[in-house]
């Protein structure tokens, strides 16, 4: 069952980057006002969100069966990829990823940095009195090329770091959503829903059904960290 891996591209779900078109300034205007190409957003490497996959569809009861007497439970999936009170193996995953690409991470935002100063100076030089067009359409020009060099390699990172996350999250997902059942059933649940995906539907709930803590506490005890908690 995989659980926890592309909904993250809601915890690194979630580094992402935006970018915006741009047009360039006419140059057969007197005093062009130049637009500066787009800036990417300064957004952290995404860490996936913790959402357990689809479980499969139960066999059908049969027509006249009686309905079983049911008990729902609540699970915080969201609560999982948090650092003080989650899923440690988890976290330590996640960070794990985000530790293996933050080189090219860096490497993006010197980018973004490049694209701001360059994005700076043609405003600079359009508020001038005659503004240089020439010099103007050349910084244009280079900032074209660091864009296209900016977003051809966010591509391939995306890529990656989808990839890397299946090798090192997956597994885990999959014993995280093996470790519901299990629990859920321990304790006679005969449902158990997500409430990060619920919350804005819920409109009363007794706090004893979120089980929240208790799972992340149990799993946990059975599944320690196998090693000192990477750095941030």
């Amino acid at each position: 069952m995989r659980r926890l891996i592309f909904a993250a591209f809601i915890l690194i779900a979630t580094i992402a980057f935006t970018v915006d078109g741009q047009t360039r300034p006419q140059t057969s205007a007197p005093r062009p006002t130049p637009t500066p190409f787009p800036r990417p957003a300064a957004t952290p490497l995404p860490r996936p969100a913790a959402t357990p996959a689809p479980r499969p569809a139960p066999t059908p009861a049969a027509i006249n069966a009686p309905v079983p007497e049911s008990r729902i439970a609540l699970i915080d999936t969201v609560m999982f990829g948090d650092e003080k009170n989650g899923i440690f193996r988890y976290v330590d995953a996640a960070k794990s990823v985000q530790a293996e690409f933050k080189p090219r991470t860096d490497e993006l935002q010197s980018l973004q940095n490049r694209l701001d100063a360059l994005a700076n100076e043609i405003q600079t030089l359009s508020k001038a009195p005659v503004p240089d067009q020439k010099t103007i359409q050349a910084k244009q020009q280079q900032g074209e090329s660091l864009q296209l060099e900016w977003n051809t390699k966010k591509e391939h990172l995306d890529e990656d770091i989808t990839k890397r996350y299946q090798q090192v999250v997956a597994p885990i997902s999959k014993q995280i959503g093996a470790a519901i059942d299990q629990f859920a059933r321990q304790r006679g649940v005969t449902m158990t829903l997500d409430l990060s995906k619920l919350l804005p539907a819920i409109l009363t709930a007794v706090p004893a059904v979120d089980l929240t803590q208790a799972f992340i506490a149990d799993f946990n005890s059975k599944n320690p960290r196998t090693g000192p908690p990477p750095r941030p």
